[in-house]
């Protein structure tokens, strides 16, 4: 298969099965994944998750807000400059995360038993690190370009 169809059928497929990994969660998705990025990368202000999550600083602020309301989030004291206030996981938000996190990977545990066979999976097996080369790849690359 060319490299552009490949990349195309790829693009389509995994937008499918992510999609379809997020539709049960009870949240938003901008709300989920500012708390994956906050799980991941620790303490970030509004603007430095508007940045990562490539939206406007006015939309993560409401994110923001939804994620304190709900007690998923607090606000912490920058050691290193007393004005900015980062955002942290609670107790509550980490036990969210972790309660999301579980839910899609069971999804797909049971997607991978029902829909493949034993060798179907060893092939997906075989791709994973394939894929992350992709992303290492793409990580490197935009650290050169910042």
């Amino acid at each position: 298969m060319e490299n552009a169809l490949l990349a195309a059928e790829l693009r389509l497929q995994l937008g499918r099965l992510v999609r379809r990994g997020r539709a049960e969660d009870p949240r938003p998705q901008a709300v989920t994944a500012a708390l994956g990025l906050l799980g991941r990368e620790g303490a970030l202000t509004t603007s430095q998750l508007a940045s990562a999550q490539r939206v406007r600083p006015q939309s993560m602020a409401r994110t923001v807000r939804a994620l304190e309301t709900e007690g998923l989030v607090e606000r912490s004291t920058d050691p290193e400059d007393a004005r900015k206030s980062p955002l942290v996981l609670t107790a509550q938000g980490r036990a969210a995360l972790e309660l999301e996190r579980r839910r899609r990977t069971d999804w797909l545990t049971v997607a991978l038993a029902e829909a493949l066979d034993p060798q179907e999976r060893e092939t997906v097996a075989a791709a994973v690190p394939l894929l992350a080369r992709i992303v290492a790849w793409d990580e490197r690359r935009s650290e050169r370009h910042d």
